[in-house]
């Protein structure tokens, strides 16, 4: 991830970084309550008025579209069945998805989640998207493994991005 697709607050009101700052922290939130086992609204309402937005240790966390981030944990508990169907179809024969580590079964659940339930957000933007957060707490090799189950389920589920 470079500088520039880093959620900052010097361009909170810039659109594609709010979305950017609400999958990031969506990320974490599903990261929390898959840990923690932490309820869905206490959940929401934790990073809604502590994260995101808030100064923490000096560092300015980015505004994010609240909406969007609401979206993306409340509908990953929601459809958190059939996102987790689809993910361990995608995946390799033998990992089963509780196999994965946290923060990457986070990340794939929110990415295939917004494939499957937002045919608003084109697939190639969901790829790009969950890739860069990716690169904010995995390594190289994860990161890919976040693109390529991605671009599998996205090309099963929305091919008609991918034609033309």
């Amino acid at each position: 991830m470079t500088t520039d697709d880093k959620p900052s607050t010097k361009a909170a009101g810039h659109k594609p970084v709010r979305k950017s700052a609400a999958r990031l922290n969506a990320v974490q939130a599903l990261y929390q309550m898959d840990l923690a086992a932490t309820p869905l609204s206490e959940i929401l309402a934790q990073f809604e008025s502590h994260w995101i937005g808030q100064e923490i240790e000096g560092d300015e966390i980015a505004s994010a579209d609240l909406n969007l981030f609401r979206d993306i944990v409340s509908g990953v508990v929601r459809e958190q069945r059939s996102v987790d169907t689809l993910l361990d179809a995608a995946l390799v024969h033998g990992w089963p998805l509780k196999r994965i580590e946290a923060v990457l079964r986070a990340t794939l659940r929110a990415g295939t989640y917004e494939l499957s339930e937002r045919p608003d957000v084109p697939a190639r933007v969901v790829i790009a998207e969950y890739v860069n957060v990716a690169g904010a707490f995995l390594d190289r090799e994860e990161t890919g493994m976040v693109n390529a189950v991605l671009d599998g389920i996205a090309r099963e589920k929305r091919p008609a991005d991918f034609t033309g």
